[in-house]
């Protein structure tokens, strides 16, 4: 038995995940997130690491490759590290064996990727440094409205009169927001605007590599139902006929990447 590891070093947070491999499939022996809530960053990894191991029930000389990928500077026991890009594709694969195209949505930015039937990326295209498409935006916009992330999603759904922010511009969209709130619009129309424009930006992505159902959303915004049906609504405005997909584990995709790849490349080293 070969067990890997994948650490996800994300601008929000960092996920972990252990696989177990030499049975008929890999087996995903553990899988933890933790946000890094202006705590030390290294010390964040580090913990959540040890949650991995604990949480399988296995000591680290038990793994035979740590892969970082993401931010992986701040991983000082990786033994290697893979592009975004290529461990989102491979562990969007993992969790959808169908998918073809995969939508990360970060903390700071969101990229998509076309692949094919292996994971090999064809086509990918990332947002630009501005913030407006990201989910440390809507975090900042659920903040100021004194609505709890967990319950964003609902309450875009339930919007009637969804009222959009004038730019893209992150600062000039929170101005916008106030100035909303002083007019007495109602955070679930707040939230649907914001939604639609954030939305807006990642059909634009979609349709610059062309992509190809299904799409696999992950990221942490993936949790978003508000957003994930907003994406829809500016999918089909655009004339892409795509099939929207989450999985539970969708947040999960780049560390399950890495420590995939991170068996592929010990194969490769023994031979």
């Amino acid at each position: 038995m070969t067990i890997t590891a994948g650490v996800d070093v994300g601008a929000g947070a960092v996920k972990c995940a252990l696989i177990q491999f030499g049975g008929a499939a890999p087996r995903p022996l553990a899988l933890v997130s933790e946000r890094f809530r202006k705590r030390d960053m290294r010390g964040v990894v580090e913990g959540c690491y040890q949650r991995a191991l604990e949480k399988a029930g296995v000591g680290p000389e038990s793994i035979d490759y740590v892969a970082s990928t993401g931010a992986g500077n701040l991983v000082d026991f990786r033994r290697g590290h893979f592009y975004g890009m290529t461990t989102h594709a491979r562990g969007a694969l993992f969790l959808d064996p169908d998918a073809r195209t995969v939508l990360d949505m970060g903390a700071l930015h969101a990229r998509a990727i076309r692949m094919d039937a292996r994971s090999r990326v064809l086509s990918y295209k990332m947002t630009a440094q501005c913030a407006s498409g990201s989910g440390q935006f809507i975090e900042n916009i659920a903040r100021y409205l004194g609505v709890p992330l967990s319950q964003v999603g609902d309450l875009s759904l339930a919007s009637r009169e969804p009222e959009t922010p004038s730019g893209i511009c992150a600062v000039l969209a929170e101005t916008d927001v106030i100035n909303m709130v002083s007019r007495g619009v109602p955070a679930a129309d707040i939230l649907k605007g914001i939604h639609l424009s954030v939305a807006q930006r990642l059909a634009r992505l979609l349709a610059a590599v062309r992509a190809v159902s299904p799409v696999l959303l992950t990221g942490g915004l993936a949790r978003d139902r508000g957003l994930v049906a907003a994406i829809g609504e500016k999918a089909a405005e655009a004339g892409l006929d795509l099939d929207l997909r989450v999985h539970p584990d969708s947040p999960m995709a780049g560390a399950l990447g890495a420590a995939l790849w991170a068996e592929w490349r010990l194969r490769r080293l023994a031979a």
